[in-house]
Order: structure tokens, then sequence, then C-alpha cells
């Protein structure tokens, strides 16, 4: 079983500003996409976390999209997350809703889950990296995977990844990467 983190599917949002970029000519040919990407790497006993922003527009096409998807889902809500797609989300079997954020554990690391970016810690100390807490985020639609290139705000949207969700593994090994370029080459207990 492995766990994935992405946000800002956006299902049915048929605006060429979120699907262009994306690299689709359609809205139609993005949400085929982004389930088959999402479902080439998540199996049915994984857990993913989706921080927000899974649908626009037509309710009834991203509940279809969604019914799609393997894994269990947990979702945290974003800014388009209405009241009657929160409601409309409760009803998958698959799905636990964790509402606007929460901070979860997998092994020894500490994640602050939100839609939005936050500062959540810094390097203006030595700690391994276990003792950090570490905020994974969408919203943005950024390109690159860390916040003002800060190494402990890691943004997990389908804009930085190819339009796939993101393992846990590939996250720790981003940050650490990052937090050694980020600390001039100073290796620190990671």
């Amino acid at each position: 079983m492995s766990v994935f983190f992405t946000s800002d599917t956006h299902f049915g949002h048929d605006r060429g500003f979120l699907y262009g970029p994306r690299g689709f000519e359609s809205i139609q040919e993005h949400d085929e996409e982004v389930i088959r990407r999402w479902n080439e790497v998540v199996g049915q006993e994984d857990t993913v976390y989706v921080l927000g922003d899974l649908m626009l527009n037509d309710n009834e096409h991203g509940m279809e999209c969604l019914r799609q998807l393997n894994g269990h889902i947990n979702i945290l809500y974003g800014n388009h997350d209405t009241d009657t797609r929160k409601k409309l989300y409760a009803t998958l079997p698959n799905v636990t809703i964790l509402n606007y954020a929460t901070v979860i554990k997998i092994d020894k690391y500490q994640f602050y889950l939100s839609h939005y970016p936050s500062y959540t810690s810094n390097l203006e100390n030595d700690a391994p990296l276990s003792q950090h807490l570490i905020n994974l985020y969408g919203h943005t639609h950024q390109k690159t995977n860390f916040y003002q290139d800060i190494p402990f705000m890691y943004h997990v949207g389908l804009d930085s990844h190819n339009c796939y969700p993101v393992c846990f593994e590939q996250i720790i090994v981003d940050i650490k990467n990052k937090v050694i370029v980020f600390s001039n080459n100073t290796k620190t207990d990671l």
C-alpha cells in the first residue's frame, strides 16, 4: 500500500487557461488523461490525499470522474469546493472528508496538509527533517514543487507533477535534495 498526494484536479473546469498549460486541447481530453494517469500509479488499496478543488462547473460530470479513481481518497477542501460539492463528495464510498486542514504522520515525517501554502517550518535550526512540520499544499497551479523555493513547503498539485499524483517517497527525496541545495551543499542530518 502506497500513499499519494495531489490537488486541483478541476474535473469539468472547461477553461483553456486550466487545461491548455497542462498540455490538453479540451477539458474532455484533460479529464480522461488525469483519470488515466491517476489510475496508472494509484492502486485500489492505496491512499490518496487530495488537497482541494476536485471539480468545477458540471458537478454531475465531476462526480463521474471521481467515481473512476482508484484508492481510498481523503479530501481536504479548497476554495472551489462549495457546500453542494462537499455534500456530493461525502456520498462516494471510497472517500473520507478531512475538512480544510490536518496534520498527518507517515513514517517519521509530519505533514501539515492544506489547500493553501502555509509557513510551518524553517531552516533556522539544524534539526533533522523528521523534526520539521512540512506543508503540502495545492492552489497555486505552479509548475515548480516548492513555494518561493522554501524546502518545507511542497506543491503537490497536478501542474508540477505532469498531471500525476505524487507519492510520499518522491516528496521526501525532493525535499531532502532541496534542503541540501538550500543549505549551500552543507549536508544536514536528514
